[in-house]
């Protein structure tokens, strides 16, 4: 049985096209809420410096939460540091994060003003080919 070539090349681009995807997904990601530096009193510049608006929007997020580690832990959660339920996984132990919340509603970059606060929690994140896509929020830890 032969493939014409015609058949393979677009067979290779499609699976080269749909491997980017969550590629891309994990950029946005890591761009949103990845932040081992973060502090409370960062969030306006930062959230200005990173383009972070609602999606496909020039308006300001409501909320956005910055993770205070490293990718490697993050991504961690997704490989055997979490616990699974349907898409979504949730760490097996608690981050520092920092929840940035919008003044200002209704507002448009780069008027954006937010108040932050740090928090110790476990957080839930999708994740896709072992790589984590979406931040689907926080659950408050309690220590035994």
């Amino acid at each position: 049985m032969r493939i014409p070539f015609a058949c393979m090349l677009l067979l290779l681009l499609s699976a080269a096209v749909l491997a980017q995807v969550p590629n891309d997904r994990y950029r946005e990601f890591i761009n949103q809420h990845i932040n081992k530096q973060m502090s409370a009193d960062r969030c306006d510049h930062v959230i200005q410096t990173r383009h972070i608006t609602k999606p496909d929007s020039n308006e300001c997020k409501e909320t956005n939460t910055f993770i205070l580690s490293t990718t490697n832990l993050i991504v961690n959660i997704c490989v055997d540091a979490g616990e699974r339920r349907g898409r979504m996984t949730t760490s097996n132990f608690p981050f520092s994060i920092i929840v940035c919340e919008l003044n200002n509603q209704g507002a448009r970059r780069p008027r954006c003003q937010y108040s932050g606060k740090r928090l110790t929690r476990r957080i839930t994140i999708e994740c896709e080919n072992g790589l984590p896509v979406h931040y689907a929020g926080d659950i408050v830890h309690f220590e035994n």
